[in-house]
């Protein structure tokens, strides 16, 4: 019996396609020792929380590990490709999910949402309204995007055709932006922007990547919104020039350590927006993210080759491990 294995639920319409083509497991937990010892059998690995190297040490059957989504800083590809196991994921399908978060978090903040809401629940209508006349507009502002894949490329249409914003961009390669983005290094784009979108993936260069310098650079009512992930911020940094009023406020969907701690400084500024990494997740787009993890399943267990494949160094030993896999 195929074994298909996956660290959370998944929509049911990518659960009613998996439970045709073999038996389906939930992890119990989503902890490193768990998943090891749960996924030992399984023929088919579908990611959604951080996947420990030792996984792939500890099994034998193991064809796939897909990701349900596009990120794959949770898959220690080396520790997949020496063991033969291949590598897939789910791009773009969220993008248009995410890139709508950052327009969200953004009006939350310029709106002052957080301190509306709570003072129009406890203190009355006056008091919430109160608030308005120092909310502000996206219209006519400029956003900074650092990295345009396919979040952030939808994030500028809605930025450019929905707000009437100027739209600058820092990409890794430095190759042309499409028409209407104009490119910035990242020193420029964090000081000419009104909000700074960090959009790019979790690299070496991209780590720290907004430290107490870049910081320094923004504007004093400049919004930061990160869905990337939580490590390109140096939190210390952030924090400090949130305490001290150097920026206008913070969206923050992805943190350096998940879940936040309970009394985290980040929950003690009203202009800061907090999320529990859920920026890509809506119903729709969970079922694109599930039906398009579980379409790469069944082409691995056809015998073919995912459309996705993320460790294309992988496939000769992978047909060494199944002999059977067509050339």
């Amino acid at each position: 019996m195929t074994v298909i294995y996956t660290t959370h639920a998944l929509h049911p319409g990518a659960s009613a396609l998996l439970r045709e083509a073999g038996e389906m497991r939930i992890a119990s937990a989503p902890d490193p020792e768990t998943l090891t010892r749960e996924c030992r059998d399984a023929d088919i690995l579908i990611v959604r929380a951080p996947i420990p190297r030792e996984l792939f040490h500890a099994q034998t059957r193991l064809r796939l590990a897909v990701r349900h989504g596009a990120g794959l800083d949770w898959i220690p590809i080396d520790a997949a490709t020496e063991a033969g196991v291949l590598v897939a994921n789910v791009p773009g399908v969220n993008a248009r999910t995410v890139a709508e978060h950052v327009m969200f978090g953004a009006m939350a903040v310029l709106r002052r949402f957080r301190s509306v809401d709570r003072d129009l629940r406890q203190k009355g209508w006056n008091a919430g309204r109160a608030h308005a006349d120092q909310a502000s507009e996206l219209a006519d502002k400029t956003i900074g995007i650092l990295g345009l894949g396919n979040i952030g490329r939808n994030l500028a249409v809605i930025a450019r055709n929905g707000f009437g914003m100027t739209v600058l961009a820092t990409t890794r390669s430095g190759s042309a932006l499409p028409e209407g983005i104009a490119s910035r290094s990242l020193d420029e784009l964090m000081a000419e922007s009104d909000i700074v979108a960090l959009c790019c993936p979790l690299t070496p260069e991209t780590r720290g990547v907004v430290d107490a310098r870049r910081l320094d650079l923004m504007k004093p009512t400049a919004v930061l919104v990160n869905v990337s992930r939580g490590a390109v911020i140096d939190d210390e940094a952030l924090i400090e020039a949130l305490g001290a009023g150097r920026i206008g406020g913070a969206v923050l969907d992805v943190f350096a350590e998940q879940p936040l701690a309970a009394d985290h400084p980040y929950f003690s500024f009203d202009n800061v927006v907090i999320t529990p990494h859920m920026a890509g997740i809506t119903e729709e787009s969970m079922m694109r993210m599930g039906i398009g993890a579980a379409e790469e399943t069944l082409r691995v267990l056809a015998g073919e080759l995912p459309v996705n494949l993320r460790n294309p160094e992988v496939v000769e030993r992978y047909r060494q491990r199944f002999s059977s896999i067509p050339a």
